[in-house]
């Protein structure tokens, strides 16, 4: 008998549940003999061993559902070795879950902080197996995640639609990507969606050279810009201060996002009107894309693969073109940023696209 237990842990996104489908029906197609047991909400269920046994009918309709069929939430890395308020110890309950069912391998989809405690696992001597989970696209080691193009084109149609309204009232708009930390989904669906301006947290920006675009802009006759702007977006000032500077200004910022600072700040210095777009959480909602649909189903047909052999400790990655095996120890606690120098950044500045860093010739 072959036991796999399943999770998800994190923000959802879309083709979660088409990457389980994937590992399901790839081992369904050479065994028989399986029992799925799918933890509930992430962490949380392997902790206090709250599951569902499944069968592969349960993986049958689900390619085309967003969310996840599992449930899912937010287990910070940082307090996995901190128990909880009755005093458990978290490691030890999910090991002592995988154990009492007899597991053969855990199966756990997510991103960065799930990588974290998946590698712990892994080092606790567990069998794990992981498939990139993220809209941010910022895993170390793979080329690609599930869930990021949905939200690229999620976060593209919102600011074609946007372009219309600011054409038709000769307005600044901001539209506000998710990305705290990375700015992969603003970058890709600014290009897309011909975004003016676009400000990542990897590339500081200076507001002067923000509103001196914008002016340009104007003189030229062109009578609306739009900015796509990450969550993560950070001004040159405040990049130059310290983590525990930067965190107290942020504590006492009277604007609830960085949007919010820019639209004040470009009113100011241009007499600009500025209206602010979120979509939210809109780019982690609704049915994945085809390219995500193919993509989690090949990952989780490869960690179907490696499972049917025995081979554990890995996450299964995209790089040019194809799936390959990551040790989990290479991909915890490792960011994959913006590079400033590459060549995607260097072509949107050769068609005018400012990153708010530098005045462009």
């Amino acid at each position: 008998m072959l036991r796999i237990g399943m999770l998800t842990s994190g923000g959802d996104c879309q083709a979660l549940n088409a990457a389980m489908r994937g590992v399901v029906k790839g081992i369904c197609s050479k065994r028989s003999d399986v029992e799925i047991y799918g933890f509930k909400d992430g962490y949380k269920g392997l902790i206090y061993a709250n599951f569902d046994m499944l069968t592969s009918k349960d993986f049958s309709g689900i390619l085309t559902r967003g969310g996840t069929i599992l449930g899912t939430s937010r287990q910070p890395f940082k307090l996995m070795r901190v128990p909880d308020k009755d005093g458990l110890d978290k490691v030890e309950a999910m090991k002592h879950t995988y154990h009492k069912l007899n597991l053969d391998c855990l199966v756990i989809l997510g991103g960065n902080g799930t990588h974290k405690t998946a590698n712990m696992l892994r080092e606790e001597g567990l069998n794990i197996l992981t498939l990139p989970k993220t809209i941010d696209n910022d895993l170390w080691g793979t080329e690609m995640t599930f869930g990021f193009q949905s939200a690229v084109d999620i976060a593209t149609d919102t600011i074609d639609r946007i372009h219309t309204t600011a054409t038709s009232h000769s307005r600044v708009f901001i539209i506000e990507v998710m990305g705290h930390k990375v700015g992969h989904v603003t970058l890709h669906a600014g290009i897309a969606g011909g975004a003016d301006i676009i400000l990542l947290p990897e590339i500081p920006y200076d507001i002067d050279i923000i509103t001196d675009m914008i002016q340009k802009r104007s003189a030229a006759g062109k009578a609306f810009t739009i900015l796509a702007v990450a969550e993560g977006a950070i001004s040159k000032e405040d990049a130059g201060l310290k983590k525990k500077e930067y965190k107290e200004k942020l504590a006492k910022r009277k604007y609830p996002s960085i949007a919010y600072e820019l639209a004040e700040q470009i009113q100011q210095k241009t007499d600009k009107e500025v209206r602010i777009t979120v979509p939210g959480h809109t780019q982690r909602g609704g049915s994945p894309c085809a390219y995500d649909r193919v993509f989690s189903t090949r990952v989780g047909a490869a960690a179907a693969e490696l499972i049917l052999k025995g081979d554990y400790g890995y996450m299964i990655a995209m790089r040019k073109g194809e799936t390959v095996k990551v040790p989990l120890q290479d991909v915890a606690g490792k960011l994959k940023t913006v590079d400033p120098g590459c060549s995607l950044i260097r072509q949107a500045k050769m068609i005018g696209i400012s990153f708010g860093d530098e005045v462009l010739e």
